[in-house]
């Protein structure tokens, strides 16, 4: 991403925001691939390719993985976007149903709805793949169609291990040495702030953001600047890196003008 923003004559301020840490210990995971195998499930829904590959992980780690895949290939999967259908391709599995673009909740509560001839909700049984942290809308959604849900948590977010590159970046958003902000999942919004928090910074961040070209990767990310009273100026027409940096070179320096009222770019 750094070396796009650089193609675009950015100077980019890099400032890792995340990672992912898997679940030590996961019986839920294990349940659910024992659960799998004795065709429990209606339907499995994969909502990250990473949460996928990590189940897979944990499945080859203390299960039988022919069975597991055996089962799997049997029984419905809905995938939320292509990264899980790429680890289902590998596997030889075509799912039964993908969320449209820009595969959020919402695509993929609308494509199950379109399908409810075929595969009604009312009372079926489904496992949801969670990725980092639960997806109160999606799972409220499914309930209330009637689903039986049973969540299958794969791993956690966390801050970085090194968290000085953030509070660089929190301190050059509150200093006004920032003219973009990038931001490509929600939880790296939370950790900013949460970051920023720390250092005694998160009103000043705040502040100046409201005179940066905030720029979302999609509606997942803009939500999550929304609920976080972060004015969106930007959003990638489609859910991906090289969008978001192209459309942010495009238009970052029309946003700067009106928020600044006419300023200079530095």
């Amino acid at each position: 991403m750094a070396t796009l923003i650089s193609n675009y004559g950015g100077r980019p301020l890099s400032a890792p925001a995340l990672r992912e840490v898997p679940l030590e210990s996961n019986p839920d995971a294990l349940a659910f691939a024992d659960g799998l195998v004795r065709d429990e499930f209606d339907l499995v829904i994969l909502l990250t390719g990473a949460g996928t590959r990590a189940l897979l992980a944990v499945v080859d780690k203390l299960r039988d993985r022919s069975s597991f895949v055996a089962a799997l290939s049997r029984t419905r999967v809905a995938s939320r976007g292509p990264k899980p259908v790429a680890v289902l391709r590998e596997l030889g599995i075509t799912p039964w149903l993908t969320a449209p673009e820009p595969n959020t909740w919402r695509e993929l509560l609308s494509a199950l709805d379109s399908k409810a001839t075929e595969q009604p909700l009312q009372g079926a049984r489904l496992a949801v793949q969670e990725y980092g942290v639960s997806n109160q809308q999606l799972l409220e959604g499914l309930r209330a169609r009637g689903a039986r849900v049973t969540t299958v948590p794969v791993y956690r977010w966390a801050l970085p291990e090194d968290v000085e590159p953030l509070r660089v970046a929190a301190r050059g958003v509150a200093g006004g040495e920032v003219d973009v902000a990038l931001f490509t999942t929600a939880t790296q919004v939370v950790h900013l702030l949460q970051v920023a928090q720390s250092i005694g910074l998160e009103p000043q961040v705040r502040e100046a953001l409201a005179s940066v070209a905030v720029a979302s990767i999609g509606p997942t990310t803009s939500a999550e600047l929304r609920e976080q009273g972060i004015p969106i100026d930007i959003e990638a027409s489609h859910p991906k890196m090289g969008f978001l940096v192209r459309e942010a070179a495009e238009h970052a320096a029309d946003v700067l003008r009106t928020k600044r009222n006419g300023g200079t770019l530095r």
